[in-house]
């Protein structure tokens, strides 16, 4: 669940960049990274 709303929080934002031109991949990857470092984080705190 946390992996889910992570995804589409960063989503959001990597749709923007990418509608702004951004390479859709390294968005991609971007999204993978903070989705995953956003539950790391979650489940530390």
């Amino acid at each position: 669940m946390q992996l889910t709303v992570a995804c589409i929080g960063a989503g959001v934002i990597t749709s923007f960049a990418v509608a702004q031109g951004q390479n859709p991949l390294t968005a991609l990857g971007i999204t993978l990274f903070s989705a995953v470092a956003a539950v790391m984080v979650g489940q530390v705190l």
